[in-house]
Protein backbone atom coordinates (compact mmCIF):
# COMPACT_ATOMS: atom_id res chain seq x y z
CA UNK A 1 0.00 0.00 0.00
CA UNK A 2 1.46 3.21 -0.90
CA UNK A 3 1.62 6.32 1.29
CA UNK A 4 -0.76 8.71 -0.30
CA UNK A 5 -3.44 5.24 0.13
CA UNK A 6 -2.80 4.89 3.61
CA UNK A 7 -2.43 8.56 4.51
CA UNK A 8 -5.04 9.97 2.43
CA UNK A 9 -8.16 9.49 4.24
CA UNK A 10 -6.45 10.95 7.59
CA UNK A 11 -5.33 13.96 5.47
CA UNK A 12 -8.54 14.36 3.66
CA UNK A 13 -10.14 14.28 7.63
CA UNK A 14 -8.26 16.86 8.61
CA UNK A 15 -8.69 19.22 5.96
CA UNK A 16 -12.08 18.62 6.37
CA UNK A 17 -11.81 19.54 10.01
CA UNK A 18 -10.36 22.25 9.43
CA UNK A 19 -11.85 23.95 6.97
CA UNK A 20 -15.44 23.41 8.68
CA UNK A 21 -13.46 24.71 11.77
CA UNK A 22 -12.27 27.43 10.22
CA UNK A 23 -15.37 28.83 8.77
CA UNK A 24 -17.10 28.55 11.97
CA UNK A 25 -14.83 30.52 13.78
CA UNK A 26 -14.64 32.99 11.38
CA UNK A 27 -18.68 33.64 11.37
CA UNK A 28 -18.65 33.36 14.89
CA UNK A 29 -15.20 35.94 15.27
CA UNK A 30 -16.85 38.51 12.67
CA UNK A 31 -20.51 37.91 13.90
CA UNK A 32 -19.85 38.51 17.55
CA UNK A 33 -17.48 41.54 17.07
CA UNK A 34 -20.75 43.32 14.44
CA UNK A 35 -23.02 42.03 17.16
CA UNK A 36 -20.71 44.11 20.27
CA UNK A 37 -20.11 46.84 17.88
CA UNK A 38 -24.02 46.63 17.47
CA UNK A 39 -23.75 47.50 13.81
CA UNK A 40 -27.08 49.08 12.31
CA UNK A 41 -27.64 46.46 10.00
CA UNK A 42 -27.28 43.86 12.75
CA UNK A 43 -28.95 45.58 15.42
CA UNK A 44 -32.13 45.98 12.74
CA UNK A 45 -32.32 42.28 11.72
CA UNK A 46 -32.31 41.45 15.79
CA UNK A 47 -35.24 44.03 16.41
CA UNK A 48 -37.20 42.75 13.80
CA UNK A 49 -36.71 39.16 15.01
CA UNK A 50 -38.20 40.23 17.91
CA UNK A 51 -35.01 40.38 20.55
CA UNK A 52 -33.86 43.79 22.29
CA UNK A 53 -30.76 45.68 21.50
CA UNK A 54 -28.75 44.36 24.49
CA UNK A 55 -28.78 41.38 23.53
CA UNK A 56 -26.48 41.93 21.03
CA UNK A 57 -23.41 42.37 23.19
CA UNK A 58 -24.52 39.06 25.33
CA UNK A 59 -24.50 37.27 22.04
CA UNK A 60 -21.46 39.04 20.58
CA UNK A 61 -19.47 37.93 23.41
CA UNK A 62 -20.34 34.60 23.72
CA UNK A 63 -19.76 34.32 19.90
CA UNK A 64 -16.29 35.63 20.20
CA UNK A 65 -14.99 33.34 23.07
CA UNK A 66 -16.69 30.23 21.28
CA UNK A 67 -14.21 31.30 18.17
CA UNK A 68 -11.36 31.27 20.58
CA UNK A 69 -12.47 28.06 22.04
CA UNK A 70 -12.48 26.03 18.74
CA UNK A 71 -8.84 27.28 17.59
CA UNK A 72 -7.26 26.89 20.76
CA UNK A 73 -5.52 23.94 21.74
CA UNK A 74 -6.77 21.48 24.46
CA UNK A 75 -9.88 22.62 26.44
CA UNK A 76 -12.26 19.89 25.03
CA UNK A 77 -14.67 20.41 27.72
CA UNK A 78 -14.90 23.99 26.72
CA UNK A 79 -14.90 23.05 23.04
CA UNK A 80 -17.91 20.66 23.23
CA UNK A 81 -19.67 24.01 25.46
CA UNK A 82 -18.33 26.15 22.28
CA UNK A 83 -19.94 23.69 19.54
CA UNK A 84 -22.98 23.50 21.50
CA UNK A 85 -23.67 27.45 21.59
CA UNK A 86 -22.96 27.47 17.93
CA UNK A 87 -25.42 24.53 16.81
CA UNK A 88 -28.11 26.67 19.42
CA UNK A 89 -27.43 29.84 17.68
CA UNK A 90 -27.67 29.02 14.43
CA UNK A 91 -30.60 26.98 14.53
CA UNK A 92 -32.33 29.18 16.88
CA UNK A 93 -32.16 32.06 13.97
CA UNK A 94 -33.17 29.78 11.98
CA UNK A 95 -36.27 29.18 14.09
CA UNK A 96 -36.67 32.68 14.57
CA UNK A 97 -36.37 33.85 11.18
CA UNK A 98 -38.80 31.09 9.51
CA UNK A 99 -41.06 31.87 12.45
CA UNK A 100 -41.11 35.77 11.96
CA UNK A 101 -41.21 35.48 7.99
CA UNK A 102 -37.92 38.33 8.31
CA UNK A 103 -35.16 38.19 5.72
CA UNK A 104 -36.20 34.55 5.36
CA UNK A 105 -32.82 34.61 2.31
CA UNK A 106 -30.76 33.90 5.21
CA UNK A 107 -32.14 30.63 6.50
CA UNK A 108 -29.99 28.63 3.63
CA UNK A 109 -26.60 30.57 4.98
CA UNK A 110 -27.57 29.52 8.60
CA UNK A 111 -28.23 26.01 7.94
CA UNK A 112 -25.01 25.49 5.97
CA UNK A 113 -23.46 27.11 9.25
CA UNK A 114 -25.18 24.86 11.45
CA UNK A 115 -24.04 21.94 9.05
CA UNK A 116 -20.73 22.86 9.41
CA UNK A 117 -20.75 23.11 13.60
CA UNK A 118 -21.87 19.54 13.15
CA UNK A 119 -19.49 18.32 10.65
CA UNK A 120 -16.64 20.06 12.28
CA UNK A 121 -17.35 18.62 16.00
CA UNK A 122 -17.58 14.81 13.85
CA UNK A 123 -14.51 15.09 12.28
CA UNK A 124 -12.27 16.54 15.40
CA UNK A 125 -8.70 14.83 15.73
CA UNK A 126 -8.52 12.66 18.71
CA UNK A 127 -6.76 15.77 20.82
CA UNK A 128 -9.75 17.79 20.53
CA UNK A 129 -12.08 15.13 21.51
CA UNK A 130 -13.08 14.87 25.40
CA UNK A 131 -12.00 11.68 26.44
CA UNK A 132 -12.81 11.63 29.62
CA UNK A 133 -13.33 14.53 32.76
CA UNK A 134 -9.49 14.27 33.67
CA UNK A 135 -8.47 15.87 30.55
CA UNK A 136 -9.84 19.12 30.54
Amino acid sequence: MGIAQRYGPVRLRSAGYWLATAAVAAELAVGGIWDIARLPYVRDLVTHLGYPPYFLVLLGSWKVLGAIALLAPRRALVKEWAYAGAFYTYTGAIVSHLTTGYDRGEVWLLAILAVLTVLSWALRPPSRRMHHLGRL
